[in-house]
């Protein structure tokens, strides 16, 4: 109940106090190819329910028709202004929509398409089980995404392969430890990440060790060597196929 108060209280808040940069991104990107500056794309929610989840528009119009789910930092798709939005995550500001209906929360797993959730493992059928955030502990980890992806062929299966196994790890552990005080946490580091991402990756290790023995998962939070294909959890294998 205090999660659910403090989301719609603060989401009213910001809602006002981000308004000039509403209108101004909504104005900035309708003026690059004057298409709706608004994505609206179907998500999986709490309890496996579709919702759609709106955001600013950081790709050219129709992107979503290409197939590709999984997106790197010099996918042709994205437009000039597009790539400033993704970068200081602006484009998620229409999100505060999302939580004012009761979809989403600040701070929660980041929700996924549906061809993605159905390769959920048993074990990571738990990611479905609270109400998808705006942030979470692998959008901190994984906010150089794009570049991870940058040279890939496959950034799909890359993205099943490197990507997927620790951050529906760390999505894990926030479902079978979350509180209060855990999402006040991630959103003061959510904020920090934006100016110090080495910084923001030592407060995300020292947050999630205090109840994580999985070394592994905590090898990996600090970052500082190359990912390399993973089972997800709940998986002996490593992701062979989207498919």
């Amino acid at each position: 109940m205090l999660k659910l108060s403090f989301d719609f209280i603060l989401a009213i808040f910001l809602s006002i106090i981000l308004l000039p940069l509403f209108i101004l991104f909504s104005f900035l990107i309708w003026r690059n190819d004057h298409g709706s500056p608004f994505y609206v794309a179907p998500r999986v929610g709490k309890g496996d329910q579709i919702f759609n989840m709106v955001k600013f528009r950081s790709m050219m119009v129709e992107a979503d028709k290409s197939g590709i789910d999984s997106t790197s930092v010099n996918d042709q798709r994205i437009t000039r202004v597009g790539h400033f939005i993704r970068k200081y995550k602006i484009d998620e500001i229409p999100n505060l929509y999302n939580i004012l209906k009761g979809q989403m929360s600040f701070v929660g797993p980041r929700p996924n398409v549906k061809r993605e959730t159905d390769m959920y493992t048993i074990e990571e059928k738990k990611l479905l089980l609270l109400k998808p955030g705006i942030t979470d502990f692998s959008s901190i980890v994984f906010s150089d995404e794009g570049d991870i992806l940058s040279d890939s062929k496959d950034p799909d299966l890359d993205y099943n392969q490197l990507i997927r196994p620790w951050k529906s790890r760390l999505g894990i552990f926030y479902v079978e430890n979350h509180s209060f005080v855990m999402d006040l946490n991630i959103m003061i580091i959510t904020l920090i990440s934006l100016f110090s991402k080495e910084r923001a990756l030592k407060l995300v290790y020292w947050v999630v060790s205090k109840n994580c023995m999985d070394q592994n998962l905590l090898n990996m939070i600090l970052r500082k060597s190359d990912l390399t294909p993973f089972p997800p959890p709940g998986a002996s294998k490593i992701v062979s196929t989207r498919y």
